[in-house]
């Protein structure tokens, strides 16, 4: 490779370095670009706008982007912001760290999280409130007062949501029930809720009545 010095473009003028970087944010159909993404798709090296405004904070609010990050995630549901969570602590088989927050283990940063809860701990407080409520209604206790449906001659419905899938994987500590594999240790591994007595039996979709199984593991159980 050739040894050549960086060039920072220093006579390039604001409104051009600045278009630019708004031009990659837009060609990547994001809100936030970071350092990295411009150095690799940006028309200067990522340092001559940095140094020009003083951090890339700086260039990111000189191009606006910060006040349509904000606009964006204003739009964003708390139910979405804890889907993600559950996704990413399933995937970690433990509870997530804020330097972990990031694509593609997570769609949404921890500053997201920070501005919408006051703080990444009171964040995760939020989230572990909103399953707690879910584990009564989804057990056996929860569906005993409930009418038969007609239907299907079920209390509840087949499908598993994912509230309750994070409270069965909790449960089985976010590995297979059958073979102990886990995404925390192989990224290969898909976990599936499975249930113990078939719906088609007659099993109800309540925590009882759950397990977790790898995707392997549950095609072995179908064949049987």
């Amino acid at each position: 490779m050739k040894f050549e010095l960086v060039k920072f473009n220093r006579n390039i003028p604001d409104k051009e370095l600045l278009a630019d970087v708004r031009r990659v944010a837009a060609e990547l159909k994001q809100d936030f670009l970071t350092f990295n993404q411009y150095e690799e798709l940006g028309k200067f090296n990522a340092s001559t706008p940095k140094h020009r405004f003083g951090s890339w904070s700086k260039v990111l609010e000189k191009a606006g982007l910060p006040k349509i990050r904000k606009q964006l995630n204003a739009r964003i549901e708390n139910e979405e912001l804890f889907h993600n969570l559950e996704e990413v602590w399933t995937k970690l088989g433990r509870q997530p760290r804020i330097s972990e927050m990031f694509e593609p283990l997570s769609r949404y940063s921890s500053g997201v999280y920070k501005r919408r809860f006051g703080t990444w701990m009171k964040a995760l407080e939020n989230f572990v409130s909103y399953i707690n409520k879910e584990e009564k209604v989804f057990s056996e206790e929860g569906i005993g007062n409930l009418a038969v449906k007609s239907a299907n001659r079920h209390k509840t419905e087949r499908s598993v949501n994912w509230r309750l899938r994070f409270l069965v994987m909790r449960q089985d500590n976010f590995k297979c029930r059958n073979c102990g594999n886990s995404p925390a240790t192989d990224q290969k591994i898909v976990l599936n809720v499975d249930h113990i007595k078939a719906w088609a039996n007659g099993g109800e979709t309540i925590l009882e009545n759950l397990q977790t199984l790898c995707s392997k593991c549950n095609i072995g159980k179908s064949n049987l």
